[in-house]
């Protein structure tokens, strides 16, 4: 696993728009593990970009001035990870055991595998289907 974590989308609103409830904690949980190393995966990065006017090269200054890392990319094992984690949930969804979770959550933790975790207010979108993602909750 590389040494950096993943910040889910929800964390990064936070921050960009000083979310009177969430900003503060998301803020300093991320900033707590800079030193580890924070990643930006490409999803959430397309996730954000309406907050800033449609202009990826807003969020990546953004993301820059966060000191959280935008430039790694999507590879093989991103999609083979997103993979078994969006067939385990059609299973469950055919089983109408779960609502409707947007693919970009499945994305994200697929991408998140690589890394030492993921930070977000949202574990229970992530950890049925990737029960071996380490997550942290702000």
């Amino acid at each position: 696993r590389l040494m950096a974590w993943v910040v889910d989308s929800c964390i990064l609103l936070d921050i960009a728009l000083d979310d009177p409830q969430f900003g503060s904690a998301s803020a300093q949980c991320v900033a707590s593990r800079l030193a580890d190393g924070v990643v930006a995966c490409p999803v959430s990065q397309i996730e954000i970009v309406p907050q800033f006017g449609g202009q990826l090269a807003q969020v990546r200054h953004f993301l820059k001035q966060s000191g959280i890392q935008h430039h790694i990319d999507w590879i093989k094992a991103d999609t083979e990870a997103a993979a078994g984690g969006w067939a385990a949930y059609v299973k469950a969804k055919r089983a109408g055991q779960i609502l409707k979770r947007p693919i970009a959550d499945i994305q994200i933790g697929g991408f998140a595998l690589r890394f030492q975790g993921i930070i977000t207010r949202n574990p229970d979108d992530f950890r049925p289907w990737f029960p071996g993602l380490v997550i942290i909750e702000p």
